[in-house]
Parts: C-alpha cells; sequence; structure tokens
C-alpha cells in the first residue's frame, strides 16, 4: 500500500534551471512531485524494501522522499535520512581523499604505488597512484581473487585480507595504461596510501577533510561491521520461491566500498562539485576530467567518477552495488540537476530510476534517447537465430560469450532474451552492449561490442567442441594455485566436468572452446597441456585474466 512520508521541500529562491520551467517560483510543484513518486512505484509498499530520493536543483535541494521498507523484519519504513551502504559510490571519496594529500604536497599522483604499499608485487613497468584511480593499473579485481580462493559473499573481509592477496599475485591483467578495466583493487589500496601517507585512517580523514566541513553528518566509511549505525537499512536480495532473502555485505575493508550515507548527504556532495567548499578549484576540476591511456585514449572516468552523456547533456556520477544494497549518483552539471537514489533490493536498479527521475525533470527540453533496438524480445527466425548461436572468443581477454536459443528468441548464456535491431544483424544485451556479426563473405566469423570502451572489442567465433567422457578424464586431478593459495579438485561427473573447491557449491564446466571450458559465473578455465598431459590451467573473467593453477601429483 503506498505511503507517503514527506511533503516536498520548497525553496525560497527562484533556480537556474531552464529545463524545467515550472520550478521558475522556486517550489517543487505536485505535478512533478506525483510524476517522480510513479518513477518508483514498484517499491512504494510495506511488504517490500525499497529506495530513498533526493533531488537538487540551482544548488538547493528541492525534493526527498522514501519509498519502501528499511527493515522488513520491524516494519520500518525508509525515510530520507534512512542512511544505506552505497558501495561503489564510496571511490570518488577516496579518490578526492588521495588529490587533497596531492595537494597538500605529501604525494604526487604520479608516483610509484609501489613507494606507499611494497606488498604489490613489482610486475615490471611501474604502476601509479594515478593508473590506480582511473583503472588502468592492469591490477586483477579484489573480489573475483577472494571468490576464486573460496571465499564467500558473507565471509568477513578486511583490508588485510586484501593486501595478502594481491601480494600473491605473479601477474597483471595488462600493462599498466595498456586497457581500462574496472578494478577494486586498486581503490583498497587508495585507502591503505591515506592511512601510510597521512597517518589517519580513511574514515578519520575523510571525515575531518571532506564530510565535517559540508556537514555530511550522515556518511561515514565503515570500518568496523559490529558498530551500530542508528538509522542504518538492511538490504535483500529476492528468494527463489518468493518473498525476500537478508543481504548484507560483512566488510571491514573501504575505499573501494563501504561508505554509509544518505541522499541529502550526497547531494551535498554533488552540489559542491559545482560550488567547491573543500578542496581547490583545480582538483574539483581534475576530478571530473578523463583518465587517458597510454596511447591518448580516453576512458571516460574521472577520480570515481563516471563521465558520460545522457539525452545528448553530459553526466556525471556513479553507481553502486554490493549484495542487496544498490545506489545510483547522477549530475547533469550543464543543467544544475543532481539525483541520489539509494536502495536495499538486488533488483532496484537505481541507475533505471535516475534516468526515470532526470526524464520527469528534463520533461521536452531535451531530445529523448533514439531507441536503437526493440525494448522487447521478439521472436527470431530460424535462418536468423543460426547465425548466431554459437560459442565466441575476446581475442584478447580470452572471455567467453555464448548465443544461445532461447524458445523462438535468442539469449546470451542464461541471461535475458536479446533485443532484436530491426536487420536481424545487431542485439542489445544488458552488461554487454550492443552485439553486432562480422562477417567474411557469408561465414560469421565473429561478433563485435559496439560502442567500443577504450578498445575495440571483438569476440572470434569459435569451432563447437564437444569432449566425450574418456577425453575429459585428461582433465581429472588435482590443481594448486600458490596466487590464491587454494586447491581445486576436477572430478568427471554424470553431466560432465565439475570443479570441487572449499567451501562453494560444485561448479560445472561446459565445454567453450578445445581444452577450454566456462562455468555458470562466467568464468574460463584454459587448460595447458604439455603434448597429451594436463600440467594446469589458468582462469579468467572480466577483471581477472590468467590466474594460475598447477597440477598436484600425476
Amino acid at each position: 500500500m503506498p505511503r507517503r512520508l514527506l511533503v516536498p521541500l520548497l525553496l525560497s529562491a527562484s533556480l537556474a534551471t531552464a529545463s524545467v520551467p515550472a520550478l521558475a517560483q522556486g517550489s517543487f510543484p505536485d505535478s512533478l512531485r506525483v510524476r517522480v513518486d510513479r518513477v518508483f512505484a514498484r517499491w512504494d509498499h510495506t511488504n517490500t524494501p525499497g529506495c530513498a530520493l533526493g533531488i537538487a536543483l540551482g544548488g538547493k535541494v528541492v525534493y526527498e522522499q522514501g519509498y519502501g521498507m528499511a527493515d522488513l523484519q520491524h516494519g520500518l519504513a525508509i525515510t530520507p535520512s534512512s542512511i544505506f551502504h552505497v558501495a561503489s559510490v564510496s571511490k570518488q571519496f577516496a579518490a578526492f581523499s588521495i588529490g587533497l594529500l596531492a595537494d597538500d604536497g605529501r604525494l604526487s599522483l604520479d608516483d610509484d604505488v609501489r613507494t606507499y604499499v611494497p606488498e604489490v608485487p613489482g610486475y615490471g613497468p611501474r604502476i601509479t597512484i594515478r593508473q590506480l584511480i582511473h583503472h588502468v593499473s592492469g591490477l586483477r579485481d579484489q573480489w573475483q581473487l577472494l571468490g576464486y580462493a573460496g571465499w564467500r559473499e558473507d565471509d568477513l573481509i578486511t583490508e588485510q585480507d586484501v593486501l595478502d592477496i594481491v601480494s600473491r599475485q605473479k601477474g597483471v591483467n595488462f600493462a599498466p595504461g595498456a586497457e581500462w578495466v574496472y578494478s577494486n583493487t586498486g581503490y583498497t589500496l587508495l585507502a591503505v596510501i591515506v592511512k601510510r601517507v597521512s597517518g589517519k585512517s580513511l574514515r578519520q580523514f575523510a571525515q575531518e577533510r571532506i564530510f565535517g566541513p559540508l556537514g555530511m553528518s550522515s556518511t561515514h566509511f565503515h570500518d568496523d561491521h559490529t558498530m551500530i549505525v542508528p538509522g542504518r537499512t538492511s538490504a535483500y536480495q529476492p528468494r527463489p520461491e518468493g518473498g525476500w532473502a537478508i543481504s548484507i555485505p560483512v566488510f571491514d575493508t573501504y575505499g573501494a566500498t563501504s561508505l554509509f550515507t544518505t541522499p541529502k548527504d550526497l547531494l551535498t556532495w554533488m552540489m559542491q562539485l559545482d560550488a567547491p567548499r573543500v578542496g581547490s578549484a583545480k582538483l574539483l576540476e581534475t576530478i571530473q576530467n578523463s583518465g587517458v591511456l597510454n596511447d591518448g585514449t580516453p576512458t571516460n572516468y574521472g577520480f570515481g567518477l563516471t563521465l558520460n552523456r545522457y539525452r545528448t547533456l553530459r553526466t556525471v556520477g556513479h553507481g553502486g552495488a554490493d549484495a542487496g544494497y544498490r545506489s545510483q549518483v547522477t549530475r547533469f552539471p550543464d543543467r544544475g540537476i543532481s539525483i541520489a537514489v539509494l536502495c536495499n533490493a538486488s533488483t532496484s536498479g537505481p541507475g533505471l530510476l535516475a534516468r526515470g527521475v532526470a526524464d520527469v525533470l528534463l520533461g521536452t527540453s531535451v531530445p529523448r534517447q533514439p531507441a536503437i533496438v526493440d525494448t522487447i524480445p521478439r521472436p527470431v527466425s530460424a535462418e536468423a537465430r543460426a547465425q548466431w548461436i554459437g560459442t565466441y572468443r575476446d581475442t584478447i581477454s580470452h572471455i567467453a560469450l555464448r548465443i544461445r536459443q532461447k524458445g523462438e528468441t535468442l539469449s546470451l548464456g542464461e541471461g535475458a532474451p536479446l533485443r532484436l535491431s530491426s536487420d536481424t544483424t545487431s542485439f542489445d544485451a544488458a552488461g554487454a552492449g550492443g552485439l553486432v556479426l562480422k562477417r567474411d563473405g557469408a561465414t560469421v566469423r565473429g561478433i563485435a561490442v559496439l560502442p567500443p570502451t577504450t578498445r575495440e572489442v571483438y569476440y572470434r567465433r569459435e569451432a563447437p567442441y564437444t569432449p566425450d567422457r574418456a577425453s575429459l578424464a585428461a582433465f581429472a586431478g588435482e590443481y594448486y594455485s600458490d596466487e590464491l593459495d587454494v586447491r581445486y579438485r576436477v572430478v568427471v561427473g554424470d553431466s560432465g566436468l565439475l570443479v570441487r573447491v572449499r567451501r562453494i557449491d560444485d561448479l560445472k564446466l561446459d565445454p567453450a572452446w578445445t581444452d577450454a571450458f566456462t562455468t555458470r559465473r562466467g568464468s574460463v578455465l584454459e587448460f595447458i597441456r604439455t603434448g597429451r598431459r594436463v600440467d594446469g590451467f589458468t582462469v579468467s573473467d572480466g577483471r581477472v585474466r590468467g590466474v594460475k593453477f598447477l597440477r598436484v601429483g600425476s
């Protein structure tokens, strides 16, 4: 049953928001409030988790609202002052802290990371602090590494745990500065650097230099998972059989994550990006500018801020996702609009919700996004399906992409159906961009991802690989990874190869290409042979490449 927790906030001054003429008198009219609330209708109930929303226009907070429940066990509703774990929205504050230290002259962004964190192995070319900030360091991602090492999602993870596994790595994903690949590891290391340079934890430093001066009284880096935080929300993910399950991260690591905050505090921060009160004007400009690769290619990523466009307008913001928490902050700097959406349901989709709010505020003053593909999966002819179905490999990262038949449509792996373009030569896939067939005459050679990020992403079509049970027996055995300090056992089961790892469920391996297999998690295992003998394998995914396992015994 819908609830209304607060009335709109009224302003005392007119706003510089020509995109929303109705706000010229300095208020947030009911006509807009109703339309904004409608965006959150799915979550505005007493039996679901939900979201908190904040909107700022022209440098003032004009609307705050809560939808759904902060705690389903105790029947507590979300209010605008409810506190959320905002996951990767945290990153901009870790990066800004480093920027403040650079402005103080206590470090340089181009310093070698190992100057401050010697636990990071030397890989040849040095890795700089700037490269950590811009996700171009090549360091493997901490969450994937810990997962492969047998850590469960609800295990306590500390800063020292991350340092320990980083210190074991024998390689990187790519040469520093050569590519852009999101790495949480880099931002945990930023927190370590803040502590070692300033003598204060990131929590203390950010409180003294950012949150305190800006009056962000409900914000802190949460470095003690046992600490009681009044007003904190719980978080949830749906159960397969219906209802909700509690899903709260257990972290004593921060920088990449672990910021606790409210929409209003985040709006205070976003408005400070337009009218600096903390940090130099030069630093505020720097953090909102794109990093570049070694060859000068822009990454469209600043200091923990994604630089993008929506409906032709520039946007600056970031999303976050940990356990059941989801968050999105978005600024339209050219229109004076800031939106914060913080949710406690894993299925909430705050990015889409923030765009829905933006659509209400922008109205017809800005062209709408052109629809590249149908928004509804549609049947695909057998001839068209045959062109796409198969397994493809990224020729650089070796990540697999599988196109499968799902009824009369196509799907990316086991995911949702792909949305078809009108001429059946391209699809849109959530999380994979637009997929376009690449042909050599009538033969499909592969698939390109459009638009490309910082490099052309090309998946080469691989020949079908269907090993029989006798062939699979060659892969069976025990394997050890010194980089993860974990042992895997590969066995031949009734349905094919299985991987057994301590503390996690068996992983089924699906044949992908010769001597390579994929898991339901999207990982690729590529076995290594010397002649006919299988000596080991490597594990790769979107944020980790080439972690080695060697066979134990004969």
